[in-house]
């Protein structure tokens, strides 16, 4: 069953990959190299500070609206620069793992230790 949930984790880490490349992918087809180059940098720092699992402005409410307006975004920016088929699969695949990463037995294979 561990391998399953580090699987699940594995996955998780997929998806903010391809959230910054759909980032890239929508900066290039909106502004050029310049945004191509900055978009993913964004969301990369906005998930470093708000939606990491150590990040230090995260939060019981903060991490889930932060993780829910990168992929949300990211799906409405591949679908604005012109590829609607992977924004709806980037959107599922989105939702999809991010539910599963939510399971018991996958949680307890990121949890904090506990220090006496």
């Amino acid at each position: 069953m561990a391998a399953l949930g580090w699987m699940v984790l594995a996955l998780v880490f997929l998806d903010e990959v391809l959230a910054a490349v759909a980032a890239g992918v929508w900066g290039q087809h909106t502004g050029g190299p310049a945004l191509a180059v900055a978009a993913p940098v964004a969301v990369v720092a906005v998930w470093w500070a708000f939606a990491s699992p150590k990040a230090r402005y995260g939060g019981p409410v903060v991490r889930p609206v932060v993780k829910v307006l990168v992929f949300g975004l990211a799906s409405a920016g591949l679908w604005a620069a012109g590829h609607p088929t992977a924004a709806v699969a980037l959107l599922v695949f989105s939702v999809v793992v991010n539910a599963l990463a939510q399971l018991p037995s996958v949680r307890a294979l990121v949890a904090e230790p506990v220090t006496p």
